[in-house]
């Protein structure tokens, strides 16, 4: 439709529900020429106003340019057209009706005519708001490992890309970058942590136009490379306990033959407050625990002489108690060369490479060799009994889990001092139920 005039609007048919929109792009009227996309709503309540189709951002957007009502001093069909024209202009100038930047290029022109130049937001800002909107506004446990990583080892390689323009090949290379600076599992959760940021902007309708650039087969190692079953040896568990006694601050001795004590995870310990703490309980709360529900662990004399008699703040702290224990790189290195010192002394070769998890899994192994039933032993770990019985079995295991702590710090005990008289406590778990 080429003309528009006041009649030709105020005659536009009434749609029967919902509404209608009839365009005038390039109607004239006294010398304005309607913009592209310009056109009349009308509602079936018999409203009509101007509006502009165009794109804002490289999207489609439908503006509401002013209601037609001449008489109850709306807009006539002149000023609508001079005013659409006037948003136009400002519109190519890239400000919108709020004065904020805009780019009325399609997505495709977009990238086209600026080739290789980052997009209006940056995988760097997309990781921002990420962090902003997902990571600070929930509780998930590693959300402070997943900020640092994104910032220390992914902003720094594709951070300045358009989120536009990041292809396979960038994230391709900079998983080969992260592994040969710090190794294949770093380059792994690098990019597990990436695709977690793109595949919640892509699915939260942050962008409709955003598609990940991630797809399987990326990584750098196999599920089955990540699985671990190294355990600690009756002499490394001693050598460890030697070698801790030369180690800084304090505090991390006594963090790390907890992990072992406890069979519990870094974080869980690194993270124990004054307040879990009860007599001779403690209690890790559902919110820092990996089942989400609350884990009470029967602690040994063994494991009180670790933790002291706090009174408030965290149980391991170089700062008083405000802040928990951290430098567990730092420390670990100044472990390990203790640990090489010490096996050299006595002849041993150098240690296997281990981690603080082995710890975990090493206390269960203990478990086992003390007797300890299976499903006492995964309890007192934490862990979720499969099948029916973990559904209907709602006992608590107290005295099952206390019995299984105290023949894995009875059995510690004897690997640290082999010569001893100290004999394993009774396997009484058996006949209880």
């Amino acid at each position: 439709m080429t003309a528009i005039s006041e009649k030709i609007v105020k005659e536009l048919p009434v749609p029967a529900a919902g509404y209608s929109i009839v365009y005038f792009s390039g109607a004239a009227l006294q010398g304005r020429v309607a913009p592209s996309g310009f056109g009349v709503r009308t509602t079936s309540a018999g409203r009509k106003a101007f509006i502009w189709f165009h794109r804002h951002n490289g999207k489609k957007h439908l503006e509401t340019i002013g209601a037609w009502e001449p008489k109850a001093g709306g807009l006539t069909v002149y000023d609508a057209i001079d005013k659409c024209i006037k948003r136009k202009q400002a519109i190519a100038k890239g400000v919108d009706q709020k004065g904020n930047d805009v780019d009325a290029r399609p997505v495709r022109t977009r990238r086209s005519q600026d080739g290789n130049k980052p997009a209006q937001m940056n995988v760097a800002a997309l990781i921002d708001h990420f962090t902003k909107r997902y990571l600070d506004g929930g509780n998930l446990r590693t959300a402070g490992m997943i900020k640092s990583q994104l910032d220390r080892l992914v902003k720094p390689r594709i951070g300045r890309l358009g989120i536009y323009e990041v292809k396979r090949s960038d994230i391709s290379k900079m998983c080969d970058a992260i592994n040969d600076d710090h190794g294949p599992r770093m380059a792994d959760l690098s990019l597990a942590y990436i695709r977690k940021a793109f595949h919640w902007y892509e699915l939260n309708g942050h962008d409709d136009d955003f598609k990940s650039p991630i797809v399987r087969g990326m990584a750098r190692q196999k599920p089955s490379d990540l699985e671990r079953d190294r355990i600690l040896d009756d002499d490394e568990i001693r050598d460890l306990w030697a070698a801790l006694d030369v180690v800084e601050p304090i505090c991390f001795r006594n963090y790390v033959k907890l992990l072992l004590l406890t069979a519990t995870r870094r974080r869980e310990v690194a993270d124990m407050t004054a307040g879990e703490l009860a007599g001779d309980l403690w209690t890790i709360p559902k919110a820092r625990y990996k089942t989400k529900v609350d884990h009470t662990i029967p602690l040994t004399a063994m494991a009180r002489e670790l933790i002291g008699s706090p009174k408030s703040g965290f149980v391991f702290s170089t700062t008083g108690g405000s802040l928990p224990i951290s430098g567990f790189s730092k420390s670990k290195a100044q472990l390990d060369k203790a640990l090489a010192l010490v096996r050299a002394k006595a002849g041993r070769q150098p240690m296997e490479p281990w981690t603080f998890h082995d710890l975990r899994r090493t206390a269960r192994s203990l478990m086992s060799r003390a007797r300890v039933p299976t499903d006492h032993a995964e309890r007192a770990l934490g862990h979720v009994i499969p099948g029916v019985r973990g559904v209907y079995d709602r006992h608590a295991y107290d005295n099952e889990k206390k019995m299984a702590f105290e023949l894995l710090a009875a059995m510690v005990r004897k690997i640290l001092d082999p010569k001893s008289n100290v004999v394993p406590l009774i396997n009484k778990a058996r006949s209880t139920s």
